[in-house]
């Protein structure tokens, strides 16, 4: 099979063995005794409103927040949840309005209503609700900061569940004393429930003191306000043991590891081998590659034919103005570092379709890709200097392209030796 093609064969298992599908629905509580009421936040927040609709039928209500483009498609329907739509990564006006909703339906509940909460990767930037003193416009500031800044998420979201009355297990003990069951589509590596979407109904084992260690770290400055704020204890997340999050469960229904594994099934039955390097890396963008493309050198000298698959949350510290995310700065480090070797390809996209704030899911880097960049006047270096790996992808015609998947298991790196 022609290499690229392959490729994209590997990217289309992974994203299958991540989507909500069939199975979806055998991981739904029995409805309750009292009400339901479904609340959620992410990419893949529509496409599970819409699998809740279709299992329970039309006594379900709630509001679920989804990224731009990643709403319900022609035809479905989510029955009685309402579906917001809002820009990421940064938090607008409609993830203001998700926070506030989304705390709303759970005003008033009883212990015998349930709590459905739906979360995917990009969660805690489209669900917003600032707390006491905190103006928006700060937290939008400083999301932006921590963004450009080269943290990795967990810092992020760190930052993020103290600034926030929504986050950090704050949501759950909003609905006390409802029981509250959540369904998590998981984009971190190592999965852990209090940092996929900011944990807003788990307990948060981070404190304030660690969210001004990270901005302090990263060298953002804050507004009095922020900062007196996170020097306040009595605004502190809920902490392990707290009484108010004993009614609660967390259910991982897809992660970073089904998709590299349902990957690494397709590259074994073409018979290659498989170096699987997991969910946890993580980093600057032209480090792994660097590191990745050595793995791959090492391969072709031993003559072996093999795919290297690898998952994590790469990121980039921006100094350019380019165009771009961290898995086309991937992309386009590896190809500097492989120089055209002729027995080497990849592929690296971010599993929601969107690598970055465009519409360009990652790239692909073929053995001629720097040939046909110097023919056409790119310079590769050059452009990942200014961090434009997506204008060189663009230019080349190697962008990968898929639209919005929805759903969100962050990157996917497939590395093919042949």
């Amino acid at each position: 099979m022609e290499p690229r093609e392959f490729l994209l064969e590997l990217w289309n298992a992974a994203i299958r063995a991540v989507s909500v599908g069939d199975g979806f629905a055998r991981h739904l509580p029995l409805h309750p005794a009292g009400r339901l009421v479904v609340v959620g936040a992410g990419k893949a927040a529509a496409a599970m409103a819409a699998a809740v609709a279709r299992h329970y039928g039309p006594s379900v209500s709630g509001v679920v927040v989804t990224r731009e483009s990643h709403g319900l498609r022609e035809g479905e329907s989510a029955g009685g949840i309402r579906t917001i739509e809002a820009r990421h990564p940064v938090p607008d006006e409609n993830a203001l309005e998700a926070g506030r909703a989304v705390l709303a339906a759970v005003q008033d509940l009883s212990e015998q209503d349930l709590v459905l909460c739906l979360l995917s990767g990009g969660g805690s930037a489209l669900l917003e609700a600032p707390l006491p003193g905190i103006a928006f416009a700060d937290i939008q500031a400083i999301n932006r900061a921590l963004l450009a800044s080269g943290a990795a998420i967990g810092e992020i979201n760190c930052v993020r569940k103290h600034l926030s009355a929504v986050k950090g297990g704050r949501l759950a003990v909003a609905a006390w004393p409802a029981r509250v069951v959540t369904l998590a589509v998981s984009d971190v590596p190592g999965d852990d429930p209090s940092v996929i979407a900011s944990g807003p109904t788990v307990a948060d084992p981070t404190t304030a003191r660690h969210a001004l260690g990270v901005l302090h770290r990263y060298g953002i400055e804050l507004p009095a306000t922020v900062a007196a704020v996170l020097n306040d204890g009595r605004l502190e997340t809920p902490k392990p043991g707290d009484p108010k999050l004993m009614q609660t469960e967390y259910r991982l229904v897809a992660t970073q590891a089904d998709a590299l594994n349902a990957a690494a099934e397709r590259a074994e039955a073409e018979g290659y081998r498989v170096i699987n390097r997991g969910t946890r890396i993580e980093g600057e963008a032209r480090a792994v590659a660097e590191e990745e493309a050595k793995i791959a050198r090492d391969c072709a000298a031993r003559g072996e034919r093999t795919v290297i698959l690898g998952g994590g949350e790469l990121t980039v510290t921006l100094s350019g103005s380019g165009a771009g995310g961290p898995n086309r700065e991937y992309s386009l480090a590896l190809a500097l570092q492989l120089q055209g070797h002729p027995r080497v390809w990849a592929l690296a996209a971010d599993t929601d379709g969107i690598d970055g704030t465009d519409d360009g899911a990652g790239a692909i880097v073929t053995p001629d890709t720097l040939a046909r960049a110097k023919a056409a006047g790119l310079g590769a270096t050059a452009a990942l200097a200014a961090h434009d790996s997506g204008g060189f992808f663009a230019a080349l015609g190697d962008p990968l392209v898929t639209g919005p998947t929805r759903t969100n298991v962050s990157d996917f790196r497939a590395i093919l030796v042949c």
